[in-house]
């Protein structure tokens, strides 16, 4: 990859869309080209896969059936849109990428590290990210601050003890690379959290 791939993760409603937007509005303020993408989703099939895992009415599915589902749109995201972008050259920023499979899937849904690692195989291998952003907040506060629950998406319906594992699915992976995680409090203000990730971007050259 000749181009840049930076991911950010976090917890539900910990803020994320909203420090990425920050990002948007300094990256253009200050010329930088890049892309922005998200998962799942990105792409017209990676959209469509992403409606089928966050509607409410699938309560049923399996999280094995879940995870290989994010693998899928993931390898589709990937062939379509990230590689010809880096290929140019180009600046990728992705909203959640396989570290989300692994926290939700590999610890919260108990599927384990090894399978869900195993699954996304191509992506790790060909597409590992340069840094990746985590936004550290427990989902206690994440929830607070979002104002509750969004009653129309499955994930977070998922209850509190199943959030708690996802924060510390997260907590392991930042251990487990801590070369490429980087690690921001964001219990501050939304503009203290900003500076601490251009703060952290510059300190890596991305910026």
């Amino acid at each position: 990859m000749k181009g840049k791939f930076i991911t950010f993760e976090g917890c539900e409603g910990v803020g994320k869309s909203r420090q990425i937007k920050l990002l948007e509005e300094y990256m253009k303020k200050n010329n930088v080209d890049y892309l922005l993408t998200r998962e799942p989703g990105g792409s017209i099939i990676s959209e469509k896969i992403r409606g089928i895992i966050l509607d409410k009415e699938n309560d049923k599915m399996t999280p094995a059936c879940e995870a290989l589902l994010y693998a899928s749109a993931r390898v589709q995201l990937l062939d379509e849109v990230l590689k010809p972008e880096l290929e140019k050259g180009r600046l990728v920023i992705c909203d959640r990428y396989v570290d989300s499979s692994l926290a939700y899937q590999g610890y919260a849904r108990g599927l384990g590290y090894e399978f869900v690692a195993k699954i996304n195989d191509y992506a790790l291998k060909n597409f590992c990210p340069d840094y990746t952003v985590f936004l550290k907040l427990t989902p206690e506060e994440a929830f607070k601050r979002k104002g509750g629950v969004d009653k129309t998406d499955r994930v977070e319906l998922l209850g509190k003890e199943f959030h708690e594992k996802v924060y510390n699915g997260y907590l392991e992976l930042a251990k487990k690379f801590s070369d490429r995680f980087i690690v921001i409090d964001a219990s501050g203000s939304k503009e203290e959290t900003h500076q601490k990730i251009i703060n952290a971007l510059k300190e890596k050259g991305i910026l």
